[in-house]
C-alpha cells in the first residue's frame, strides 16, 4: 500500500484499519484513541455552547464515532503492540488491567466529561494526569483540527509512562496526527493510520513543522 506520507520514520496510510493493520510489523507501543460511538458533534458548538461561539470549527460530516469497533478489530489492534494505550478503552471489554491512566481535564461543572480513561497494559498503579481541555478553553492554546483530538502535553505523557522506552509506534485511528507528532518530537518512528483523507492533510501539515519542545503545544 502507497503511504500517503513518508519521511523521516513517520509514516502516514490513508485507508481502513481493518485492511492496512495485516500488512504493518509489530511495533513497540500502540496508541490509539478509537471511536466511542458518541456521534461526536461536527462543531465545537455542538456541546450546548451555541452557534455564536469564537473561532468555532466545522469537522465536516462523516459517520467515523458513530460505532464502536468490534471486538475483534480492539483484539487486532493491541496484538499489533508490545505494549498498548487506548484512549476511552471504558467504552470497550477491555481485558482486566491494574494500570489504568485517568486524563484529568480540569473542567470544572460543565457538559463536558471531568475525565477521560486510558487502558494500558503497562503494568503497574493507575496513573493521573491534569491537563485543561475544555472546548475552545484548551491549555496552551493548541490549535485543534479534529473534534475529539488529544493534547500532545498527554500523548507525549502516555508514552513517557510505557515501561520500556518505544522505538516505535502505531496509532491506527490517527485523527490530526497528534501521536505522530509526539513521535517526531521524541525522534521515535511511528505509524498512522485514518479513515478520512481531511485528516491525513491535517497530521501532514503538522509533522511538517519544525521539532517541538517536548511536552509541548
Amino acid at each position: 500500500m502507497t503511504p500517503y506520507y513518508d519521511h523521516a520514520g513517520i509514516t502516514i496510510y490513508h485507508g481502513d484499519a481493518r485492511d492496512v493493520l495485516p500488512s504493518l510489523d509489530a511495533v513497540d507501543l500502540v496508541l490509539t484513541d478509537p471511536p466511542y460511538g458518541l456521534a461526536v458533534p461536527r462543531t465545537a458548538g455542538g456541546w450546548g455552547w451555541g452557534e455564536s461561539v469564537a473561532n468555532q470549527n466545522d469537522y465536516g460530516g462523516g459517520d467515523w464515532d458513530d460505532s464502536v469497533i468490534t471486538d475483534e478489530l480492539m483484539a487486532d489492534v493491541i496484538a499489533k503492540g508490545r505494549y498498548a494505550a487506548i484512549f476511552g478503552g471504558n467504552y470497550y471489554r477491555m481485558t482486566p488491567s491494574a494500570s489504568w491512566m485517568v486524563w484529568d481535564k480540569a473542567n470544572g461543572n460543565t457538559p463536558f466529561a471531568d475525565a477521560e480513561l486510558i487502558w494500558t497494559n503497562y503494568g503497574g498503579a493507575v496513573r493521573l494526569i491534569q491537563h485543561h481541555w475544555q472546548g475552545m478553553l484548551r491549555k496552551g492554546r493548541e490549535p485543534r483540527g479534529h473534534p475529539t483530538q488529544k493534547p500532545l502535553h498527554v500523548i507525549s505523557w502516555v508514552i513517557s509512562r510505557c515501561p520500556d522506552t518505544p522505538a516505535t509506534m502505531l496509532d491506527p485511528f490517527m485523527g490530526s496526527g497528534t501521536t505522530l507528532r509526539a513521535a517526531k518530537d521524541l525522534g521515535r518512528r511511528a505509524i498512522g493510520v485514518e479513515l478520512e483523507e481531511r485528516y491525513c492533510e491535517i497530521a501532514a501539515q503538522r509533522l511538517a513543522q519544525g521539532v517541538l519542545a517536548l511536552g509541548g503545544t
